[in-house]
């Protein structure tokens, strides 16, 4: 952890009140932060990356930082989550049947662009549906996949994706950030005081994440196929099965 830099936090003048118990010294200004606290954390918060997985639920995962971009989306494309790597789009949580007809929408434009369809249209018209094609997919990239609100959200920098953390409240969707000394540990359900901002770090963080949620997929196939042996054997049909996550083809 130590030599993943996880314990690296803000300089002295940003730490938070409520993050000094996570501080265990100051070198050269910058806070250290007790990676002690950070393991305790961070088991809570693998549980709650597991038990979402288990339960067949999706997981939003937003890193719009550089540094966090790779471990994004190579979570995501193992596990078909959602992510969010470029601008938070206001209203993704709260306003979510709305965004869900645009990114329909995207997705037929898209459709029909691949099967030929748009070759009825002009040049000119060809060109301006191109366009907003682009558009769109700088705006939904990564969230074209929730087809439902997901059952939790990872966010690296808590700060920094303040807008996404209150949406995700607001529609009662458990948050589990890392962040450093100059966040609020109080501001969400699972908070793991780390480097929120090395690359490194989130690495390390984000492969504790993908343990946890492969042994969350392993336990929703076991359930899935306890519920269909018991199934089965009596002749029913299966009430509220949960099925395992298929692991998704990286994007093209």
């Amino acid at each position: 952890m130590i030599i993943a830099g996880l314990c690296y936090g803000r300089s002295k003048a940003k730490t938070h009140p409520r993050m000094k118990t996570r501080v265990f010294a100051t070198r050269n200004g910058i806070e250290l932060i007790d990676v002690a606290q950070t393991w305790q954390a961070l088991q809570a918060a693998l549980e709650a990356v597991k038990k979402t997985v288990a339960d067949g639920q999706q997981i939003l995962l937003v890193g719009t930082q550089p540094s966090a971009h790779e471990s994004v989306r190579t979570l995501a494309e193992k596990f078909g989550f959602p992510y969010v790597v470029n601008r938070w789009l206001g209203g993704t949580l709260t306003n979510f049947k709305t965004i869900s007809r645009r990114i329909e929408y995207f997705k037929k434009l898209k459709a029909d662009r691949a099967a030929g369809l748009l070759e009825k249209y002009t040049k000119k018209e060809r060109l301006g549906i191109d366009r907003q094609i682009q558009k769109m997919d700088e705006v939904f990239r990564g969230v074209e996949q929730m087809g439902k609100l997901p059952g939790l959200v990872i966010a690296v920098n808590a700060n920094l994706h303040a807008v996404a953390i209150h949406e995700a409240h607001l529609v009662g969707i458990p948050v589990l950030a890392i962040m450093s000394s100059d966040s609020d540990p109080h501001a969400v359900e699972h908070p793991v005081p780390a480097n929120d901002n090395s690359t490194s770090s989130i690495a390390w963080l984000f492969a504790k994440f993908e343990e946890a949620a492969d042994e969350g997929r392993k336990e929703a196939a076991e359930r899935a196929s306890a519920q269909a042996a018991k199934t089965t054997a009596s002749g029913g049909v299966p009430q509220n099965a949960v099925t395992a996550p298929v692991e998704a083809k990286p994007a093209a």
